[in-house]
Formats: structure tokens, sequence, C-alpha cells
């Protein structure tokens, strides 16, 4: 999907800083952060939203969810973190390739 902008940084063509990758996902900061730490964690393959996952991608979304408490921890959400979706327009999605946005407040180093 040469349009799609995620598609676009998965792929290279686009700049992005990497904080994680494998065979299925692609992790980078958000642009416009709305917490101390702000993830987007992005599947290789284009799926425009939550509407579209289908049987065929269970595998693949079991590999984010469990994925998605080793990537806050490692980025500094050791005191938890809150995970969205967004979904269509009217749930405030703005690029259609689904992602998991990952949030939280990095705590002070030796507070725990």
């Amino acid at each position: 999907m040469s349009h799609c902008l995620f598609c676009q940084i998965i792929a290279g063509a686009l700049p992005a800083t990497r904080l994680y990758e494998d065979e299925q996902v692609v992790v980078i900061p958000d642009k416009f952060p709305k917490a101390d730490v702000h993830l987007l964690v992005l599947p290789r393959i284009h799926i425009p939203s939550l509407r579209e996952v289908t049987a065929e991608h269970d595998a693949l979304m079991a590999h984010i969810v469990r994925l998605l408490p080793k990537v806050a921890y490692d980025n500094g959400l050791v005191d938890g973190f809150r995970t969205v979706i967004n979904t269509g327009t009217g749930g405030g999605q703005e690029i259609y390739h689904i992602h998991f946005h990952v949030m939280g407040k990095r705590l002070p180093a030796g507070v725990m």
C-alpha cells in the first residue's frame, strides 16, 4: 500500500525510529505523543482498521497483544500502561492501517 503512511514507514521509505521490530510488527514512537511514553505498534501487513480483522489475523493479533507488555516495560512503563485502538472516523482513527497505541507515564529512576 504505497499510499499508506505506516506501510511506507514499515518498508523503510519514510524515516522513523524503530524501537522494536520482528517479522510481524514494527514499534515506533508517536510523532504527536499524548503521554510521557506514546508508542505505536504497527503490524507489517496492511489491515485498514479493527473492522477488517478476520480469523486469518488471529495469530498476528495474539502476537501483538502478548507483545504489548514487553514493549511497554522496555520503554520505561514499569508501573502500567494504557492501550488504545482507534477504529473509524468516529473512533478517532486518522491513519487507516490498524495500530495499537501504548501510553503511560515513565517513572523517575529508582522509583518503583
